[in-house]
């Protein structure tokens, strides 16, 4: 595919379209959640155990993806399991440890929310060359990296 020729725009202009960006996705992840009855932080976790798939995490893995302390990823899992969303195994090769299991159903459920929006930014993406895509995912990749450096940083309490 051709790259189809794109408005010029500073960085300046970017950062506000990224702001815009981030701002949606926040309220559009509380509405979602709010769908169905997790909250905002329950959500990401899950996401997480959904994305790892059959690498399941270790509640210490989830604490750090979603920088909580273990005793409040305790609290997250207590609340995804009594809602029907995880399961707890124990881990293979340490038994003082448990790995998190998405329940089938409840990723179902999940997907049937966030699948038609994916489909909608797979046509969005359709709209770019894959060299575009390219800048694209490394920029993606790039300012998430930098923003966990931020958060590391600046906005962790030690």
């Amino acid at each position: 595919m051709q790259a189809k020729p794109r408005p010029n725009a500073s960085p300046a202009q970017a950062l506000s379209a990224m702001d815009h960006l981030i701002a949606t996705s926040m309220i559009g992840q509380q509405e979602m959640a709010q769908r169905i009855g997790l909250n905002v932080t329950d959500l990401t976790c899950f996401a997480y155990v959904i994305e790892a798939g059959e690498n399941l995490l270790t509640a210490g893995d989830l604490a750090a993806r979603a920088h909580v302390t273990t005793g409040a990823v305790t609290g997250i899992l207590n609340r995804l399991e009594r809602a029907g969303y995880v399961t707890r195994r124990p881990d293979p090769n340490d038994r003082r440890r448990v790995r998190v299991a998405a329940l089938p159903e409840a990723e179902a459920r999940v997907r049937e929310i966030y699948e038609p929006y994916y489909a909608r930014l797979a046509e969005l993406f359709a709209d770019y060359s894959p060299d575009e895509i390219a800048v694209l995912t490394d920029w993606f990749t790039r300012a998430s990296a930098l923003a966990a450096g931020y958060m590391e940083e600046h906005c962790r309490t030690h």
